[in-house]
């Protein structure tokens, strides 16, 4: 027996250990995920090979992953991608990590939809390009993936070109609808919601997400309020918009979308049970002003 190999099954249960110990949670889970990263095989596949003994070559690349997460750093950071519907995207420090509720945002549009297919999409805050990337796929609408970050989107361009090279899916910089020309059918966005003096409290994981996909401004509403604002002037006569807010921003968020003309508002709750989720139709077209011909004259009372 060499006497640095040791078995498998015996790593993997000191390295949760490890990872209890320094307060990251579901500490076995994130231990095989990291195992077999560094083994190069599925965590699943994790299970047949307990009794085998791996060599301290090996194991040398494992520790410094176990390091880097017992300190904060992010799983989905040290792995470099994350699964998010059927997809497989890259992920790292710049763009938000893309998160269960997002995804669950993409099924319910989906469904919201019901079967009809949108001519052009807009993901506003696109980050990764997870959101805006999946519905282009899946509908095979005519994107555009718009952020502030010239950082989250070189990372949405790299997950365009791995899974929708060919797709009509285009990126630009802009603050919200700055640079944003033409109207669109759908408009989806998962913008920074979170108060700023919240963000210090949030987890040490969190906390390692870009600033800017964080900060939602003093009271966290602020920029999807903007959004609601200069949004109807893109989305076509019957255009849609679908946001996702924090838990306790539904009444708010949905108050403004009405005093704006919004119709059909909708709020959908997450897999938690949590309001989530705004669903609205575009409010209606102003009326066309009829204006008198040139050079006729106007009627005064």
């Amino acid at each position: 027996m060499n006497p640095v190999s040791k078995p498998l099954l015996d790593i993997l249960n000191s390295g949760a250990a490890y990872l209890d110990k320094k307060g990251v949670e579901e500490a076995r889970l994130n231990m095989e995920h990291l195992l077999a990263h560094v083994l190069g095989c599925r965590r699943l596949d994790l299970y047949l090979r307990f009794a085998e003994l791996l060599p301290e070559t090996e194991l040398a690349p494992l520790r410094e992953l176990l390091r880097r997460r017992g300190e904060g750093e992010p799983l989905q950071h040290l792995l470099g991608n994350v699964d998010f519907c059927d997809h497989v995207f890259i992920c790292d420090h710049r763009g938000l990590i893309p998160r269960p509720e997002t995804e669950y945002l993409v099924e319910i549009v989906q469904k919201w939809l019901a079967g009809s297919k949108p001519a052009r999409l807009l993901d506003v805050g696109t980050g990764s390009g997870c959101l805006g990337i999946s519905l282009a796929l899946a509908t095979g609408a005519s994107t555009v993936l718009v952020d502030i970050s010239e950082e989250a989107l070189d990372l949405a361009r790299l997950n365009v070109s791995r899974l929708a090279r060919g797709a009509a899916i285009q990126t630009v910089r802009s603050d919200l609808f700055e640079k944003v020309t033409g109207t669109f059918d759908l408009i989806v966005a998962n913008l920074p919601y979170i108060p700023r003096a919240e963000i210090a409290m949030l987890s040490r994981e969190v906390r390692r997400d870009p600033p800017l996909a964080l900060d939602g401004g003093p009271v966290g509403t602020e920029i999807i309020f903007r959004l609601l604002e200069d949004a109807p002037v893109h989305l076509a006569l019957e255009g849609r918009i679908a946001i996702e807010h924090a838990h306790d921003q539904s009444p708010a968020i949905t108050q403004k979308a009405a005093m704006l003309g919004y119709r059909d508002l909708e709020v959908v709750c997450d897999l938690a049970g949590v309001e989530r989720f705004l669903l609205a139709k575009a409010p209606p077209a102003p009326p066309l002003v009829e204006q008198a011909p040139q050079g006729a004259e106007v009627p005064v009372s």
